[in-house]
C-alpha cells in the first residue's frame, strides 16, 4: 500500500523537527506567560439578541472566502429547524436555539487570544495574528489534526474529501479584509445590526454599556470575555449562555497556561506520531 502525500509530509516533518525515534527532545508548544491580546486587535461582537436568523451572514462568508455553493440555498431558512455545524466547506451557521422567542445564534471560530489549536500543533501552521485574527498556513501543516482535538468549541475542520492535499479549514474573520480596512463578510452584510466590528477594547466596553442600559434585555456577562483566557469574537445574550448552545465549563485559563507545564516535557518523538494516524473520515 502506498504512503499518502499526507503522511509523505508528515514523515519529512517529524525528521525535520528533531532527532530519530528514542533520542528525547523539547517540544516547544506552549508559554506560562499571560498574553491580554494584542493591542488594538479587531474583534466582532455577536448581540444575539438581535439577530433574525436571515442567513445574510452565511452568504456573505461563502462569497469572500469563495467556498462552495450550498446544497440548499441561502434563502431557504426551513434549515434552521435542525442544529448545524460548521465543516470544511462551511466556515459559519446559523442556529435557531430558542423556537419561541425565536433565538438565533450564530456560530464560527472564535479566534482566542491565546489559541489551543495554535498552543498544539507542532509546526506552527496556526497562529494569533495582531489583527486578531488566528490563521493557517497550508504550507506548514502535516495533517496530525492536533488542532481539531484541542479546540474547545469543536471548530477545526477537514477536507477528508480531498486525497492528495487536505487542509484544515475554519472561519479566518475575514483576515485579507482586515489587512485592507475592511469589515469582515459577515458584519458587513448583517441587516440587523446583529454584529459589530471594532477593537476589541472597543467592543467589550460598548457590550457592557448596553449591559448597564438595558439590563432587562441581558445576561450581565460578555461571553469571551474571559472564557479560555478570552476570544476575539464576544456575545451578548438575553438566555444563559448554556441555553443557547454555549460551554460555560471552560474557566479563564488560557491553553497555553493549561498546558506549559505537560507539553514543555513531552519528547520531540511527538512529531512522528501524525505518521501513524489512519486517513479514516470524520
Amino acid at each position: 500500500m502506498g504512503i499518502s502525500r499526507r503522511k509523505f509530509i508528515g514523515c519529512l516533518g517529524a525528521l525535520a523537527l528533531g532527532p530519530a525515534m528514542g533520542i528525547p527532545g523539547t517540544a516547544r508548544g506552549a508559554s506560562n506567560k499571560e498574553f491580554a491580546g494584542w493591542p488594538d486587535s479587531q474583534s466582532v461582537l455577536h448581540d444575539i439578541t438581535k439577530c433574525i436568523g436571515c442567513r445574510k451572514c452565511e452568504s456573505a462568508c461563502h462569497r469572500v472566502n469563495h467556498l462552495p455553493d450550498p446544497e440548499t440555498s441561502f434563502e431557504e431558512l426551513h434549515v434552521l429547524d435542525q442544529k448545524r455545524r460548521t465543516d470544511a466547506d462551511v466556515f459559519t451557521v446559523v442556529n435557531r436555539v430558542d423556537n419561541t422567542l425565536p433565538v438565533f445564534v450564530k456560530t464560527q471560530c472564535n479566534h482566542c487570544l491565546e489559541p489551543a489549536c495554535a498552543s498544539a500543533c507542532f509546526v506552527k501552521a496556526l497562529k494569533k495574528t495582531p489583527e486578531g485574527a488566528v490563521v493557517y498556513n497550508e504550507k506548514l501543516c502535516v495533517g496530525c489534526r492536533y488542532c481539531m482535538v484541542a479546540c474547545p468549541f469543536n471548530i477545526p475542520a477537514y477536507e477528508y474529501h480531498k486525497a492528495l492535499a487536505p487542509r484544515v479549514t475554519k472561519c479566518t474573520m475575514c483576515h485579507p479584509r482586515i489587512l485592507e480596512g475592511k469589515r469582515p463578510g459577515c458584519v458587513e452584510d448583517c441587516p440587523a445590526g446583529a454584529l459589530i466590528s471594532g477593537t476589541r477594547d472597543e467592543l467589550l466596553a460598548y457590550a457592557w454599556d448596553r449591559i448597564r442600559t438595558y439590563p432587562e434585555r441581558y445576561v450581565s456577562h460578555v461571553y469571551g470575555e474571559h472564557e479560555m483566557g478570552g476570544t476575539s469574537w464576544l456575545y451578548l445574550s438575553g438566555l444563559p449562555f448554556s441555553q443557547v448552545g454555549m460551554r460555560e465549563d471552560l474557566g479563564t485559563k488560557s491553553a497555553p497556561e493549561l498546558t506549559a507545564g505537560p507539553l514543555s516535557a513531552v519528547p520531540i518523538v511527538v512529531g512522528l506520531w501524525p505518521v501513524l494516524l489512519p486517513d479514516r473520515g470524520p
